[in-house]
């Protein structure tokens, strides 16, 4: 039990969460609502702000996931306390993790969960007050340099149905040149599954 594969930044955030919603949902004044994940594979997030001034003043979090999901949730509710809602929206899982001081390959999925779940709280904000939102000013993430395919490319694949690496071809050309793309290709839509199955 000493040996985890976690570093102390993790293991601090898992065992001491930050911003966690303790409270009923309706009795925690919040300007923007956002829920995402999967419930059935045991990762979901709800993400709760409190916006002044295009500003994040305050946030409330609660999941259903596992120690990685909880710590990157944690850290980021304390990273975007104090910022404006336009970077919020730009953070990227992988500043998380460089927060965390890393997590495990096999836990960086649940990362996303925490930031798409904030950008989702965000569009909400913006919805109530009549605003456009900043979707597609987020970092996209070149997956496949050869052809130029995105994080965003193969998200939009997978919610129209594509699942395989085949498919993902079909679709967008991915990896048709050398190839080197399909294990991180394959690992985001992993993530993907999380997220929206």
């Amino acid at each position: 039990m000493n040996d985890w594969l976690y570093s102390d930044t993790v293991k601090e955030h898992f065992t001491n969460p930050r911003n966690v919603l303790y409270e009923n949902e309706s009795t925690w004044k919040h300007d923007g609502r956002g829920v995402i994940g999967n419930i059935k594979c045991g990762d979901q997030m709800l993400m709760l702000i409190r916006v002044k001034d295009d500003m994040i003043v305050d946030v409330r979090w609660k999941t259903y996931g596992c120690a990685s999901a909880i710590a990157s949730t944690s850290i980021l509710s304390e990273t975007i306390k104090g910022m404006l809602i336009s970077e919020a929206y730009k953070l990227k899982p992988d500043d998380i993790v460089a927060r965390l001081n890393g997590l495990p390959p096999n836990k960086i999925h649940c990362s996303v969960l925490g930031d798409k779940a904030l950008r989702a709280a965000i569009d909400d904000y913006l919805a109530k007050a009549g605003r456009q939102s900043f979707r597609g000013q987020e970092h996209a993430e070149v997956i496949c340099r050869c052809l130029n395919v995105t994080d965003r490319d193969l998200e939009e694949a997978y919610k129209k149905g594509d699942r395989t690496w085949e498919n993902l071809q079909a679709r967008t050309k991915l990896g048709t040149a050398c190839g080197s793309c399909k294990e991180h290709a394959m690992e985001k839509m992993h993530e993907f599954e999380h997220l929206y199955e």
